[in-house]
């Protein structure tokens, strides 16, 4: 089977996947911070570079795509059907370099947590209590989770995270290639 896209045009369209400001990471940040949780973004000092980092709790948060993370049992971990020896090296290395970090700012004395992309678009509410349990409580049961209601709604967290995604890649549109 060839694959319909030139060379060229399968970089250019890799070069607009983001490393950051992703939908994912917007629905979490304005979700935390709706609950009264301060936090710092992409701290360089610290192994992986956390999405999140709450040093109140010692706690790192990585928000992770299911596909370029390698989410297992998701469907949206899919892999290429092209060019499967590359693809299956470049995925190894990501797990490989997440489970470093990990491990390194578990030795550090930090608590570290995953979320991952399908856990906040399809069970956004959950996901968040389960965060949010798991930053008080060093629980990640959502049912040990302080609130009986939270004060944020998962339709609404969505349209805020498309929002502030489409003024970012608005940005980056304007930029010059």
């Amino acid at each position: 089977m060839t694959d319909p896209l030139s060379k060229v045009e399968r970089s250019k369209l890799m070069s607009r996947v983001r490393s950051a400001d992703t939908k994912p990471e917007w629905i979490l940040r304005c979700a935390l911070h709706r609950l009264g949780f301060r936090y710092r973004l992409k701290n360089r000092q610290l192994p992986g570079r956390p999405d999140l980092v709450l040093p109140k709790y010692k706690a790192a948060i990585f928000v992770h795509g299911c596909y370029w993370h390698r989410h297992l049992g998701c469907k949206d971990a899919s892999t290429p059907r092209t060019n499967d020896r590359f693809w299956a090296k470049k995925f190894a290395e990501n797990v490989a370099r997440d489970q470093r970090a990990q491990m390194e700012l578990g030795r550090m004395g930090w608590r570290v947590l995953v979320v991952w992309e399908c856990e906040l678009i399809r069970d956004t509410v959950a996901t968040i209590r389960r965060v949010a349990s798991w930053l008080v409580g060093g629980d990640c049961r959502a049912d040990r989770f302080s609130y009986d209601e939270l004060p944020v709604d998962g339709g609404e967290l969505l349209a805020v995270a498309e929002e502030k995604v489409r003024y970012r890649i608005a940005s980056y549109d304007q930029s010059p290639d």
